[in-house]
C-alpha cells in the first residue's frame, strides 16, 4: 500500500500511523476476510445446518463488530444440493474469482472429499461441521482442513459403548447408502466387535427416502436387541417416524440415532421419538453458557441451535480469533494459531485442535424425553452422560492420517 508522504511534524503523525496500518492491512489478503459457507440450504439437511448455520456465521462475526484488525469480514453462502459436482464449481468459483479464505460447514461428506486436495493446492482454510466422515481427517486427511463438530467415530462409538454398558449386545443398521452411512456403520462395528457384541444385520437406503418398511421389517425380523439408524435429517425423521408405527419399541427393540440432531428429532416429535438415545457435540440447555448461545440465536432465527449451528459458530468465531492473533490470513499461520489456542466459547468449554484437524471436545449421550416430561418446544433430551473428548475422539495413531504418518 502507498501512502503520500506529508512534510508537517503533524503530519508525519499521521503518516507514522497509516504507515503502521498499512502493515496490518498487508497481512490480510486483498484486504477483507472473506468467509464461504457452503451448506445445504434447501435439501434433507437444511434444519440442521443450513440458513441455520449462515445465521450462527452471523453472530460470531457480530462478536468481532464485522472487523478483525480494522479489516472488514464479508460473508457469502451458497446451496450445494448435496451434489458433489455443485459443490465443487461453486467452491472453484469461491476460491479462484472471490478470493473467499475459508470453506465453512459442507455438511455432506462426499462434498467435502471432492474439496479437501482442492482447498489444500489453493492455500486456504475449510472448516468442516456437517460433513462428519471419520475419513476426513483419517485416511483422506489434508493440513488445511479442520472437522469442528464431531466426526463418525465419536458419534457412533459413544453411542455404541453407552448400549453396550447396558448390555446390549445385538445390533441391527439401517444406514444410508454413501460415504457417510459406510463411516457410522463401519465405526460403531469396531467398537460392537471389540466388546463381544454382534452385528446381526444391516440394510441400505438411497439418498432421502420416504419409504423404509422393508427395512424396518427386517430390523424387525433380525431380532436385534438395538436398532441403529445410520443416516440424518429427513431419512432418519422418516425411518425414524415409520419405526413408531411398526411398533418397534414397543415390542423391546432399542432404538438410537447415530447421527441424529436436536433438529432431526424436534421434526420427529416426542411422540415418536421418546426413549430413543442419540449422542451429540451440543445441546443448548446444557450450561450457562450454551443456553446464552441459544437465546442469540433464537432471536435471529425464531429456533434453538442444533449442533452444527452451535459448530459453525464456534468454527468461524474461533477462525477470527485466530487471524487476530496470527495478524494474518495466511492457511499455514492461522492454523498452526488455531492449533496453540484452547476453544472456550459457548459450544464448548473445552476443546482442542488436533494436528490432524480433529477438534477434540465433550460429547453428550441424551435419551429423548417423554411429551409429559417436556416444558417447552425444544426442551428435548435428558443428558444421560457426557463424554470427556479424548475418550469420545479416536485416537491419533488410529486414524493413519498420511500427512502425520509420513513426518515419522
Amino acid at each position: 500500500m502507498k501512502l503520500n508522504k506529508l512534510v508537517s511534524t503533524v503530519g508525519l503523525a499521521g503518516t507514522l500511523a497509516l504507515s503502521m496500518a498499512g502493515i496490518a492491512t498487508a497481512q490480510i489478503s486483498d484486504n477483507v476476510i472473506k468467509i464461504g459457507v457452503l451448506t445445504d440450504l434447501s435439501g434433507p439437511y437444511s434444519a440442521a445446518t443450513g440458513p441455520g448455520a449462515v445465521a450462527a456465521a452471523e453472530l460470531a462475526i457480530e462478536d468481532f463488530g464485522g472487523k478483525v484488525n480494522g479489516v472488514p469480514i464479508e460473508l457469502i453462502s451458497a446451496d450445494h444440493q448435496n451434489k458433489p459436482d455443485v459443490g465443487l464449481t461453486i467452491a472453484r468459483e469461491w476460491l479462484d474469482r472471490q478470493k473467499v479464505d475459508v470453506l465453512v460447514d459442507i455438511t455432506n461428506s462426499a462434498i467435502a472429499l471432492a474439496l479437501q486436495d482442492l482447498v489444500r493446492d489453493k492455500g486456504r482454510v475449510m472448516l468442516l461441521v456437517g460433513a462428519s466422515s471419520s475419513v476426513l481427517t483419517g485416511e483422506k486427511c489434508s493440513p488445511n482442513s479442520v472437522q469442528w463438530m464431531s466426526d463418525t467415530y465419536s458419534s457412533s462409538t459413544t453411542t455404541a459403548n453407552a448400549l453396550l454398558d447396558q448390555g446390549k449386545k445385538t445390533w441391527f443398521f439401517i444406514q444410508a447408502d454413501y460415504t457417510f452411512g459406510d463411516a457410522l456403520v463401519a465405526d460403531a462395528t469396531k467398537v460392537i466387535q471389540a466388546r463381544g457384541g454382534k452385528v446381526v444385520g444391516a440394510v441400505r437406503h438411497p439418498f432421502n427416502s420416504s419409504d423404509f418398511s422393508s427395512y424396518l421389517l427386517q430390523a424387525q425380523s433380525s431380532g436385534a436387541e438395538v436398532v441403529a439408524f445410520a443416516n440424518s435429517g429427513s431419512d432418519f425423521t422418516q425411518s425414524a417416524k415409520q419405526a413408531k408405527e411398526f411398533g418397534l419399541a414397543d415390542s423391546g427393540q432399542t432404538l438410537v440415532g447415530l447421527a441424529a440432531t436436536m433438529a432431526d428429532v424436534a421434526a420427529l416429535g416426542l411422540d415418536a421419538g421418546k426413549g430413543l438415545q442419540v449422542t451429540e457435540a451440543f445441546y443448548w440447555n446444557f450450561s450457562d453458557e450454551t443456553r446464552r448461545l441459544a437465546e442469540r440465536f433464537e432471536k435471529k432465527t425464531g429456533r434453538k441451535p442444533a449442533q452444527g449451528q452451535a459448530a459453525t459458530y464456534s468454527a468461524v468465531l474461533n477462525y477470527l480469533k485466530a487471524i487476530e492473533k496470527a495478524g494474518t490470513d495466511k492457511a499455514d499461520n492461522v492454523l498452526e494459531t488455531l492449533r496453540s489456542m484452547e476453544i472456550k466459547d459457548d459450544f464448548t468449554p473445552s476443546g482442542k485442535l488436533r494436528e490432524d484437524g480433529r477438534m477434540v471436545h465433550d460429547m453428550y449421550f441424551l435419551r429423548v424425553k417423554e411429551p409429559s416430561q417436556s416444558k417447552s418446544k425444544y426442551d428435548i433430551y435428558t443428558i444421560t452422560s457426557v463424554v470427556e473428548g479424548e475418550r469420545a475422539a479416536r485416537p491419533l495413531a488410529d486414524g493413519k492420517c498420511p500427512y502425520i504418518m509420513n513426518k515419522k
